[in-house]
């Protein structure tokens, strides 16, 4: 038997899942992690809560699985995007808080490119639209504001990265300093074509480049895992950013395949296989992964609450006491009853890329009560999705023949029957529903020889229930006219 561990450092939690070569999990581990918003529209986490609870569930999986460590031959890491650290190259301490994906600090300096009219050369060169949400403008925040770094940068002293960058260089204490190219694809400084950080916009940014990570390919075998830390050395031969590591994990290897990701927020990514497509239609197009010495490349569409609307609903409004309750009440009444809810508390994302939009919750009456509210929310995380496969469809040449789908909220057969409904296409959702841990483990067992090639992993993707549609074509009008009306009332303009 062989085993693969993952260690995938979401937003919320940092979590650890060992896999047999057939996808079977065998332990898993997982650790929230606090996350903090001292002013508007911030939102940050402590960089070293992010090492120790990570390593802290590594060490609890193996141990649960009754394994040691050198019974495991590979580890893959997957990790929330675009989030940004900055630390001391001497200490390896973090010099500033993580600044979180969902951060919108950098708002300012975005507009004043898109002032500038930067946006076309942008998009060319990164495949990405000028949005807070990327990591340069935090980097640059950074650099700008947190006292005495950019003197420490010019020195040479500091080291950025991602959270990908931040495990590695811890995994192997200092050894590695290194960005997988999926990662670095989300970044706004790497050109998309040659897969190397670009010269012209680190001048443009004012960006020291000795503080940049080298760049390396997904299932490039970094290094052992330092010893002493589990052990046994391990080595780490897999790494990818969360949502293409779902999209590997779904064994979506075919250029017309897709998966959308129900998390903390919606991610659709659509393979375009060796072809970089620029979007006509506001979506963003990322490095897939870059594996076996060939790239792929995707569309990705990313709607920025899914989840948190239910954690909303849990904490803001407290009309649930935990997330596993929203369906039930959801299902008490069988429509809204005109209610729409959009969900753009941190702005909205593609296909709108609004972030002065503000959430709105409309249609409501004298009979209007948290069911409908509920039933709202989990539609409204459908709306948006189907907002995103609109703009995708415009995009490219070939229609959507199924949607897979994994994360939290794809569980709730209530959202993935309306979800297939308003797409008119079916969901497929897996049994395994861990394909973002298990697309990381499944390439580092690539590299190592678990695997001989991707047909090897494919095989262990297995259907757990198809969501057909079965609503028609003027109902499906009907619940979108709804959504667009209010939408355009969130917008900031």
């Amino acid at each position: 038997m062989s085993y693969l561990l993952a260690l995938d450092q979401g937003t919320t939690s940092s979590r650890a899942i060992i896999f047999d070569e057939h996808g079977k999990v065998h332990a898993t581990a997982q650790r929230e992690i606090q996350i903090k918003t001292p002013h508007s529209g911030w939102v940050e986490q402590d960089a070293q809560e992010i090492w120790t609870t990570q390593i802290a569930v590594v060490q609890q999986a193996i141990a649960s699985a009754r394994l040691l460590a050198k019974d495991i031959q590979a580890l893959g890491v997957t990790n929330q995007r675009e989030t940004t650290v900055v630390w001391d190259k001497r200490t390896g301490r973090a010099l500033a808080p993580a600044i979180v994906w969902q951060d919108r600090r950098a708002a300012g300096w975005c507009n004043q490119l898109l002032q500038n009219n930067y946006l076309e050369k942008i998009q060319y060169k990164t495949g990405l639209r000028i949005d807070p949400y990327f990591s340069a403008g935090k980097l640059v925040w950074l650099l700008e504001n947190v006292n005495g770094l950019r003197a420490l940068a010019e020195q040479g002293h500091v080291a950025f990265g991602t959270i990908d960058s931040w495990l590695v260089w811890n995994l192997t204490r200092g050894a590695e300093h290194v960005i997988e190219s999926s990662n670095a694809s989300r970044t706004m400084l790497m050109n998309l074509k040659k897969q190397q950080w670009d010269d012209e916009l680190l001048d443009l940014f004012n960006i020291p480049k000795s503080i940049l990570p080298k760049i390396i390919d997904s299932d490039q075998y970094v290094a052992n895992t330092a010893t002493g830390l589990l052990g046994a050395e391990i080595p780490i031969a897999g790494v990818l950013g969360d949502q293409q590591s779902a999209l590997f994990g779904q064994s979506c290897f075919d250029a017309g395949t897709a998966k959308n990701t129900y998390g903390t927020g919606c991610f659709m990514l659509f393979n375009t296989g060796t072809e970089i497509q620029l979007s006509q239609n506001q979506l963003l197009t990322t490095l897939a992964w870059s594996c076996q010495q060939q790239s792929a490349y995707a569309l990705e569409g990313s709607v920025f609450m899914a989840g948190a609307i239910v954690q909303w609903l849990r904490d803001g409004l407290g009309i649930i006491r935990n997330s596993t309750e929203v369906e039930k009440l959801a299902c008490q009444v069988s429509t809204t009853d005109g209610v729409v809810l959009v969900p753009a508390f941190t702005g909205l994302g593609a296909p709108h890329w609004d972030s002065d939009a503000r959430a709105l919750l409309c249609g409501m009456s004298r009979g209007t009560h948290k069911s409908h509210i509920a039933r709202a929310a989990l539609e409204s995380i459908a709306f948006q999705v189907s907002d995103v496969l609109t703009a995708m469809q415009s995009d490219i040449s070939q229609p959507l023949k199924e949607l897979r789908v994994d994360g939290g909220a794809s569980q709730n057969d209530m959202l993935m029957q309306f979800q297939a409904d308003l797409l008119n296409v079916p969901v497929l959702r897996p049994k395994l529903l861990e394909s973002t841990s298990w697309g990381a483990a499944a390439m580092a067992g690539l590299k190592m020889g678990v695997f001989a090639n991707l047909e090897e992993i494919s095989a262990s993707w297995q259907l757990d229930r198809a969501f057909e549609p079965n609503m028609q074509e003027d109902e499906r009008q009907f619940h979108l006219r709804q959504w667009n009306d209010a939408l355009q009332r969130a917008k900031s303009h």
